[in-house]
């Protein structure tokens, strides 16, 4: 995907949170579906898959998502009271 490859990959683990199919490459469930896919390479373009990378996997986009989590975690917490009764 960071070439702009689209991808064929069996609907498995990550790979349905990873690829959108029909957008970044195609997701199957068998050699007949990858067979076929292979024949709608043409309907991706190029340009679109590498952006559908850049918006996830860039090491800039994870770094700045680690910069968010650090200020959240910095932010002071509402300490909780315990009331006993």
């Amino acid at each position: 995907m960071a070439c702009g490859t689209p991808v064929i990959a069996y609907r498995a683990g990550s790979v349905p949170e990873v690829i959108d199919d029909g957008v970044s490459g195609f997701i199957v469930s068998s050699e007949d579906e990858a067979v076929a896919a292979t024949k709608r390479l043409h309907e991706l373009d190029r340009a679109t898959v590498r952006a559908v990378f850049d918006r996830r996997w860039t090491a800039r986009r994870m770094a700045e998502d680690y910069v968010d989590v650090h200020e959240e975690l910095a932010q002071p917490v509402a300490r909780l009271r315990v009331v006993s009764g």
